[in-house]
């Protein structure tokens, strides 16, 4: 069985890795095609675009995982059951089980890239892909200011500031105040706050401070003044997408810490952390979900097992958005929500296992 087996498993690598260079580049030209009139209107540099369709490609491929693999799978089984490859090897006495073997070795290696990717280079990819369409393609850059921001930074200090906006990294209405054994020490207050990467500083105007006193507060007023705080930008107002950019440690002491601050956005960092996990998972649902069905030889042929595999692969994707959607706005526990998906299909897959014909 090792020849069959080397046989297989060298099929549905190279059907994988060959769907994604169909795909992806056709990706690129859409998308090529959506921006080029906002790329050439804005005079994005040249290298920047570069950069940003290599970002795309990985975010991309991970972003439609899913569909790649399922197509693959379902495109060399179907031909193997037309050209009756798979009835000669069932007809030998290897049960169907066995023949999943190959396909659970090639599964168990797109798990692995898939996780390091997930994990190490996608992140990289996605803070890349993000930050150039918020940069050159969003007609209002501004969208990501977030307004009214409250936030308890450590066990000391709380902040607030009525609008902050990360692209020109200013604030407005700033105040920090710092307690003590639950009482207020000083204040801080500012008409704007500013971060100053040359010299890695906050810039504040109209600065007061306020020190509580006995009975003797001291008020200390100036024009500007540079300073440093316990905080950093991510402190201020973390982005939507920043547990995206964020690889596998950096994004487990990011939801630490954001759940120690009490962060209101708490299960959306979850559901990205448990996302991670979960798609190499659904690798091996996947793969035996298509192998089962396009081993059968139908009589519409391969367009047939194409097309279910298309609609089932939709779906896997239709309903991991919809519950991960339902965590990030409401109660919904975000690891039950993340899976969902891959439970549904994981019965799914033992049921067509189960009935698949020997």
């Amino acid at each position: 069985m090792k020849i069959i087996d080397w046989y297989i498993l060298k099929r549905y690598l190279a059907t994988f890795f060959v769907m994604l260079l169909l795909f992806v580049p056709i990706g690129i030209m859409v998308d090529v095609s959506e921006k080029v009139d906002k790329m050439i209107a804005r005079e994005v540099p040249f290298d920047e675009i570069v950069n940003y369709y290599i970002d795309f490609t990985f975010y991309f491929a991970s972003l439609l995982f899913p569909i790649f693999l399922f197509l693959s799978i379902i495109w060399f089984t179907s031909k193997l059951a037309n050209n009756t490859e798979i009835v000669a090897i069932l007809s030998s006495g290897i049960s169907f089980r066995r023949f999943l073997y190959p396909y659970l070795m090639g599964a168990s290696i797109i798990a692995v890239i898939t996780f390091v990717m997930g994990m190490f280079i996608v992140p990289n990819a996605s803070k890349g892909y993000n930050d150039f369409r918020y940069e050159y393609l969003k007609k209002n850059k501004n969208i990501r200011k977030t307004t009214n921001l409250y936030n308890q930074v450590n066990d000391n200090d709380f902040i607030y500031l009525s609008h902050f906006e990360p692209t020109n990294k200013i604030g407005r209405d700033f105040t920090l105040e710092h307690f003590e054994n639950n009482e207020l020490k000083y204040k801080i207050s500012a008409a704007s706050i500013r971060w100053i990467d040359k010299d890695s500083v906050y810039r504040l105007r109209n600065y007061m401070k306020r020190t509580i006193g006995g009975g003797n507060d001291i008020i200390e007023t100036e024009r500007r003044v540079d300073t440093v705080f316990p905080f950093n930008l991510d402190d201020l107002t973390p982005v939507s997408y920043i547990a995206e950019t964020k690889n596998l440690f950096e994004l487990n002491k990011f939801i630490e810490k954001e759940r120690r601050k009490g962060s209101p956005n708490i299960n959306r960092y979850l559901v990205v952390k448990y996302k991670r996990w979960s798609l190499p998972v659904s690798a091996f649902i996947l793969t035996i979900i298509a192998v089962a069905v396009s081993s059968m030889k139908r009589r519409g042929g391969m367009g047939v097992n194409l097309a279910l595999g298309i609609s089932l692969a939709f779906i896997y994707i239709f309903f991991d958005k919809i519950f991960g959607t339902m965590a990030e706005q409401s109660g919904f526990p975000p690891l039950l929500a993340v899976s969902i998906p891959n439970i549904m299909f994981g019965i799914l897959a033992a049921y067509l296992l189960k009935n698949a014909k020997r």
